[in-house]
């Protein structure tokens, strides 16, 4: 996210480091669904745990809605700076909807088993899909799946307004019924976490997740014919096909890590993961910065600080797609030098 958040300029963005316009996919529409997931894994990795130590479920619930409310907070927060405009702060957002996920997803692994799960992954997926082919919507009909006329952008259109990612403004790709998708996406997480926590072997393990990859991947395929990939709207075959890739790469970092014992590649995603919303929520206040601070520039015209920087130490040394490259290299790099001692002293910066 970080990477390919922070371009120098989004004027000279390589393809792969750039969202699918509607439909489709690049590496970069992988990036938020494998962070939804590990938020999944990771559920029944930290609270089976704590429930096998005797902590109450209803303690635990409070502790996962308050830190749920702070990271829609602290969401909101980026989307008020610098103006701090609440006629038209944008409601939805990556933190916004990583906290509803988090909260759904954590609130069912404490109330039911891994059955009810898989059920409710269907449910959110088929019902979802239903909804977007079967509702009309006013001026265009059902089943549109296009930018203006899908159930999804009508609904944020509608109830929130000008509340929406000014970007797009007929649509929010973190909108309210798309979420839907998202949850669904955290689910297949929850059960990954519980299937490795379920104590097979671990080439077993391994082997297991892999499967699923390879099977959520082929569904993920399959289904595009008839609800395209879709980032956008976290369609069906986009939640399955991102799952599945999600899958794959857990089973090789899994492979790697706990069967053959090789962890010497591993201290940089440790850095920048055990600390992940820090990084991500620090690393955008401060692009936020960049492009609000305004100075003089060569011409004595007004520019941003981050255009006045980009300009002077990378543009001149580099055409302007590696320069802007560079740029976002640069800061990742930044952040995994600002994390490295809070890491090394192990200090996590949780809410």
């Amino acid at each position: 996210m970080v990477l390919v958040n922070n371009p120098g300029t989004w004027r000279a963005v390589y393809a792969p480091l750039r969202h699918a316009d509607w439909h489709g996919l690049t590496p970069t529409d992988l990036v938020f669904p494998f962070f939804l997931f590990i938020v999944g894994v990771a559920i029944p990795l930290a609270l089976g745990r704590r429930l096998a130590a005797g902590d109450g479920r209803g303690w635990l619930a409070l502790r996962i809605v308050r830190r749920s409310v702070v990271i829609f907070a602290l969401g909101l927060l980026l989307h008020a700076l610098p103006s701090f405009d609440l006629a038209t702060i944008r409601i939805p957002g990556v933190l916004q909807r990583i906290a509803v996920c988090y909260l759904v997803a954590a609130l069912v692994f404490l109330v039911s088993g891994w059955r009810t799960q898989a059920v409710l992954v269907a449910i959110a997926l088929l019902g979802y899909w239903a909804a977007l082919e079967l509702v009309p919507v006013p001026g265009f009909g059902a089943g549109d799946l296009g930018k203006e006329g899908n159930l999804a952008a009508w609904i944020d259109r509608t109830l929130l307004g000008p509340h929406l990612w000014r970007a797009a403004r007929v649509y929010d790709p973190e909108g309210l019924l798309s979420t839907a998708g998202a949850i669904a996406t955290t689910l297949l997480g929850v059960l990954a976490g519980s299937f490795i926590r379920s104590g097979w072997l671990a080439i077993d393990t391994a082997r297991g997740v892999l499967i699923a990859g390879v099977i959520g991947i082929g569904l993920g395929i399959g289904w595009d014919p008839w609800l395209p990939v879709n980032k956008s709207l976290w369609t069906g075959s986009y939640a399955l096909l991102t799952a599945g890739a999600a899958l794959v790469v857990l089973a090789v970092c899994y492979w790697l890590v706990e069967v053959r014992g090789w962890r010497w590649w591993t201290p940089p995603f440790e850095i920048l993961g055990v600390n992940a919303l820090a990084v991500f929520f620090f690393s955008t206040l401060l692009a936020r910065a960049l492009v609000s601070i305004r100075v003089a520039g060569a011409n004595g015209l007004p520019e941003t600080l981050q255009a006045l920087l980009f300009n002077a130490f990378f543009l001149p040394w580099a055409p302007p797609k590696i320069a802007s490259l560079a740029w976002a290299v640069a800061n990742a790099l930044l952040w995994l030098i600002l994390m490295w001692p809070f890491w090394w002293k192990r200090i996590r910066l949780t809410v």
